[in-house]
């Protein structure tokens, strides 16, 4: 940190490093060096500077992608700083950055955000780590103008404020919303106005003097270290240039850029100076021509720097991974104890214990603290803990995500809970641009160890907003891992697994199964977050599946071994990171015969994903393709009768299972399932004595058919199926006798039954005789 109390020429000095840094970027820029975008903080040097200037040792900064100059302030090295714009490998995060997410957290500056307004979420975190850690510290969170008009920048605002954080929010009123006149969107003058609502005391400063802003924020930071909570400063600025190194400025009103020309704070500082001293333009320009010395050795030592090897670009995603046997805990101890709990106090279980052991974890979100969880999981953690580290927080998801963010980035470890997994959809980007990329672009100085749990699926009477099963979305991002638990059992192992591992993890709860009990073992080896594990072993067809479909795939399983037919159920458990070894065995177990089975719908699924890795490592030795059961690609109905029409059964494993298997009984029927007619004839076969009245019904659904047969010699249409079908059951199954037998005790049956219920009114009567079969 630079030190405080800066004379005038000082604060010259820090804001033409910045200034003369910046037109350099350009430069590089220009000619090539430097590649894709970058946004300068041209004309707002004053702000950074003066901040800075009243902050602390310790104290943290977050500020906007425009931030170099913030970087600057604080004490970072100019040459790493440029090798990372110029995305060299010796930059401050390897050329993993580049200009608009660069950090450097050993200087107190935990980087920039390219997400507009995403940023005071995560500085609201860090607040509150440093609130709940008494540390003293400030946080300042640096944002435009144009991120007022961000849902999670008021969410942020709304935290800070019901938490009573030491955050200081900066913002950096250039006048544009990248292209666009800030103005045409505003209904005040002052964007402090918008924040007056949240009783957060605001100030509005001019930002083009850096002695003014350094006074505003040497009140801002006392007020919000003394702990009256968050203070807001507007810092009125300009812009010089475009947003970003291409920006034209085709749309900029000549006058505006002239106005910003001269109020620009370096200009406004060599007027203010040429009035008190006659020796200020020798003086202020050896302080210009020393800082641009300096800028061409680090231009100089930049330019000499290697690019960054490509062996490392995959490097850092996430923490290295644990061994192997470990990863699911093994077998339990001969000795273990076990209790028997239900899903949920399962889960509850792992949350207290935790709690226990771990002063650095906390747990919140909405109605977690008092009211212990809408579903209860964390009913009595609160009482038992106390509400600073079992607490409410307001409706804000994006304000819940980035605050855990922000909180494991400073050594805590937060469990946060999101209602329903729903719900994660309107706060993604604090997960997927945030959460995931703090060890990638640190390079594993800083991570974000925190859990995230969410109930997701189907439950009767649950409408399409609170049904769906989202585990592929949060899968496919690098740097999250995600689980699904399916047991008592394993609700409180991967919970305890999650809170345990140095990186972010989603823990998908499923609620149709927070009232399941199951024996529980609560003081065996710690587990990874990671691994699969093998509930059924069988041999025949391997189901591998997750989360409530577990119970539907061991549910067919006993139906399959009824009908001769033994099935492998692995459930997966963790979907990442994956499980291949446990995936590969199964698959050779069962001689290439595998179905994947998910609640949530087909297109898209996880299970496309696990179908495609088997088919690229096992091509040559599958029986069949990875068959898929899931949802058909429909919303989620609300009325239980429609929820059973579209959500995948134990019956459609069976039935995917048999046809994979190519079941006799079940090859026999997809030769009659088709048409009405030979649904009629199924139902004529199982039925014999009953020519009349289905010759009648044969007559009355299939009238052209009827006379074809008449004409080619056939008495009526029975004499013609005894003749003609039986055959085909024969090619079907060695002994034509059997099919009776085996259907009346075959798990297709009741499908078949139903099926047929629901051909005509008429032939209802016949549906219910297969049934008493």
């Amino acid at each position: 940190m630079i030190r405080r109390n800066p004379d005038v020429l000082d604060l010259y000095r820090r804001m033409s490093v910045i200034r003369q840094f910046e037109e350099r970027c350009l430069e590089l820029s220009r000619e090539g060096f430097i590649k894709g975008s970058i946004h300068m903080c041209l004309g707002q040097e004053a702000i950074p500077v003066g901040v800075s200037a009243a902050l602390e040792p310790g104290d943290r900064v977050i500020a906007t992608y425009r931030g170099h100059g913030w970087a600057i302030s604080l004490g970072v090295p100019l040459e790493p700083l440029l090798g990372e714009i110029c995305q060299r490998a010796d930059g401050l995060n390897g050329g993993r950055c580049g200009s608009p997410l660069l950090s450097a957290p050993e200087y107190g500056f935990l980087g920039e955000n390219s997400i507009v307004g995403a940023g005071l979420p995560v500085a609201a975190g860090v607040a509150m780590a440093a609130q709940y850690l008494q540390s003293g510290r400030v946080v300042v969170v640096s944002v435009g103008d144009g991120a007022l008009n961000q849902g999670s920048l008021h969410e942020g605002l709304v935290f800070a404020a019901a938490k009573n954080l030491p955050l200081v929010i900066v913002c950096e009123n250039n006048g544009w919303s990248e292209l666009t006149p800030s103005a045409s969107f505003l209904r005040t003058a002052d964007l402090a106005d918008r924040v007056a609502g949240y009783r957060i005391p605001a100030e509005v400063v001019d930002g083009c003097d850096a002695e003014a802003v350094l006074d505003a924020a040497a009140w801002a930071t006392a007020e919000a270290r003394g702990g009256r909570g968050p203070v807001f400063l507007e810092c009125k600025t300009v812009r010089l240039g475009g947003h970003y190194n291409g920006d034209i400025e085709h749309y900029r009103p000549l006058e505006d850029a002239e106005r910003a020309r001269r109020d620009e704070p370096l200009a406004r500082l060599r007027r203010q100076l040429a009035g008190e001293r006659d020796d200020s333009a020798a003086v202020l320009g050896a302080i210009d021509a020393e800082v641009g010395d300096q800028i061409v050795a680090v231009t100089e030592a930049v330019r000499a720097m290697a690019e960054p090897a490509a062996e490392t670009a995959a490097a850092h995603v996430v923490a290295d991974p644990p061994d192997a046997a470990g990863r699911d805990g093994g077998s339990p101890p001969g000795d273990s104890q076990t209790v028997e709990l239900t899903y949920q106090r399962a889960i509850n279980r792992a949350l207290r214990d935790e709690l226990a052991s771990r002063p650095e974890v906390i747990l919140y979100g909405e109605d977690v603290g008092t009211a212990g969880g809408i579903f209860g999981v964390s009913r009595g953690l609160q009482k038992d803990f106390g509400p600073a580290r079992v607490f409410d927080t307001p409706i804000s998801e994006s304000a819940i995500l980035g605050s855990a963010v922000g909180a494991a980035m400073e050594g805590m470890k937060p469990v946060v809970e999101i209602m329903w997994g729903d719900f994660l959809l309107v706060a993604l980007d604090q997960l997927i641009n945030q959460a995931a990329n703090v060890r990638f672009i640190n390079r594993s100085r800083l991570h974000a160890p925190m859990v995230v749990r969410f109930q997701q699926g189907a439950t009767p009477g649950a409408c399409a907003q609170h049904t769906q099963s989202l585990e592929a979305f949060l899968a496919h991002i690098p740097g999250l891992k995600v689980g699904v638990p399916a047991t008592p059992a394993d609700g409180y192992a991967m919970t305890r697994a999650a809170v345990a591992d140095p990186d972010p993890v989603l823990l998908a709860e499923a609620r149709e199964l927070y009232q399941v009990s199951g024996p529980v073992h609560t003081d065996g080896p710690a587990q990874a977050a990671a691994g699969a594990r093998i509930h059924r072993q069988g041999s025949d067809v391997a189901i591998l599946t997750w989360g409530p479909m577990l119970h539907r795939a061991l549910d067919a399983a006993s139906r399959l071994a009824d009908a001769g037919h033994e099935a492998c159920v692995v459930d997966l458990r963790w979907l990442r990171p994956l499980d291949d070894d446990t995936i590969d065995a199964a698959v050779r177990q069962c001689h290439g015969r595998v179905i994947v089975a998910h609640e949530a719908n087909v297109t898209g699924g996880f299970g496309a994903e696990v179908a495609a890795r088997i088919s690229e490592r096992h091509f040559g030795t599958l029986t069949a393709p990875v068959r898929r059961v899931g949802a058909p690609d429909v919303r989620i109905p609300a009325a239980p009768a429609l929820q059973e029409a579209v959500l995948p059964s134990a019956g459609w494993l069976v039935n995917a299972a048999l046809k994979l298997l190519g079941d006799p009984v079940y090859t026999a029927n997809e030769k009659l399932e088709g048409t009405q007619m030979e649904r009629l004839c199924f139902v004529m076969e199982l039925n014999p004595g009953q020519e009349e009245k289905y010759d009648r019904v044969h007559r009355e659904m299939f009238p052209e058919m009827h006379d074809a047969l008449v004409e080619a010699g056939y008495e009526n249409y029975t004499i013609f199926r005894l003749r003609t079908t039986v055959v085909g059951y024969a090619e079907c199954v060695p002994d034509a006798s059997t099919v009776l037998d085996r259907m009346a005790r075959h798990p297709v049956s009741t499908r078949w039954a139903e099926t047929l219920a629901g051909v005509a009114k008429h032939k209802l009567e016949m549906a219910e005789q297969v049934w008493r079969l």
